[in-house]
């Protein structure tokens, strides 16, 4: 997989840090908002940022594991959700409309799913298989989730966008992004698993069962992220993967949502360090993995709601406060303009 991700350009950081050190206002003093536009600098080489147009990509499939009752609704929903997705209706939906950020449902692998006007093919297959008789998908099909992500990505940059975000919509997943996040951070599975939308005591018991089975008839390489996606992963989190992976390629700056959206920044980073120079944290999650995630990629997010919806609604609601940030960047006046002496780091 021939990625050709180059390093963050310092440089570019160091003058938007100047940038900011020369407002009238204590340094420093927007905190996290201030790292993000110098991130965001140093991802596309330029001091002069810009934050539209902006899409939300939201990667929908199903999961072959939720046979074991891992989940309180059946794959049905999956299908259901990516129409009202793309008649606008969802909750992701209607943030980004106050967002002024366009959503782009996408079909990875949806079960049964003949498609809808408005939703994206970039079927890889017909849902994933129930890991716990095999492995969910096959090392090719992991890797063309990943490619089609990046893709998309291009894609996205061609048409002008300059920030994206990225979430997921499929029944299931918060059992897949355990299982992967349990590997990949070598931690037992009841460590990184929740109720995700609300299982009883009984059901978190399934699915912790059905993710320790998993792992033990997949046998998947904690060294190798991509094995680990193809043996107990999703098309949705592979497919998140690639949208890491291009932003940091093509020079887009990726918000993270919530538990399996991290997930999927946390294989991107696995399968190429520098991909870390995309990927924004939008809000934790509220699942129980989700902060841990958030540790592994040394980052740490700008909202702490307890929200988890997934959609991208928690990185669809970190825009504003990016908005915000860069008017701030672009045209609040400076010490010199003010008169005021510089303030210096004491």
């Amino acid at each position: 997989m021939n990625l050709e991700i180059s390093p963050p350009d310092d440089a570019a950081r160091t003058r938007a840090r100047r940038r900011w050190d020369s407002i009238a206002k204590p340094l420093g003093s927007l905190g996290l908002l201030e790292a993000a536009l110098c991130n965001i600098a140093a991802l596309t080489g330029s001091d002069s940022i810009e934050l539209r147009p902006r899409t939300v990509l939201v990667f929908c499939a199903d999961n072959g594991v939720t046979a074991r009752g891992v989940t309180q609704t059946d794959s049905a929903v999956t299908g259901v959700v990516a129409r009202e997705l793309a008649r606008g209706r969802t909750a992701v939906c209607r943030m980004a409309r106050e967002a002024a950020c366009r959503v782009i449902p996408v079909d990875m692998g949806i079960r049964d799913f003949p498609g809808f006007p408005g939703v994206l093919n970039r079927r890889i297959g017909n849902g994933t298989a129930d890991f716990t008789q095999g492995p969910a998908m096959s090392r090719e099909e992991a890797e063309r989730a990943i490619l089609a992500g990046m893709e998309l990505v291009r894609e996205e940059r061609e048409c002008g966008t300059r920030l994206l975000a990225v979430g997921e919509m499929g029944i299931g997943n918060t059992t897949t992004a355990s299982a992967v996040t349990s590997v990949l951070l070598g931690v037992a599975p009841e460590d990184v698993t929740g109720r995700g939308a609300g299982l009883s005591d009984s059901g978190l018991l399934r699915k912790l069962d059905a993710i320790r089975a998993g792992i033990a008839r997949n046998c998947p390489d904690a060294s190798d992220a991509v094995d680990v996606l193809s043996k107990v992963g999703g098309y949705d989190l592979a497919g998140m993967c690639g949208a890491y992976l291009g932003g940091a390629r093509y020079g887009v700056p990726v918000l993270v949502d919530g538990f399996p959206s991290a997930v999927g920044a946390l294989c991107a980073v696995r399968i190429c360090p520098e991909a870390a120079k995309a990927v924004l944290a939008g809000h934790v999650s509220a699942e129980p993995a989700a902060k841990l995630v958030l540790q592994a990629l040394g980052k740490r997010p700008l909202i702490t709601a307890e929200m988890r919806l997934g959609e991208g609604t928690g990185a669809v609601c970190a825009m504003p406060l990016l908005d915000m940030a860069l008017s701030v960047y672009r045209d609040a006046y400076t010490f010199s303009e003010g008169g005021i002496p510089a303030y210096t780091p004491q």
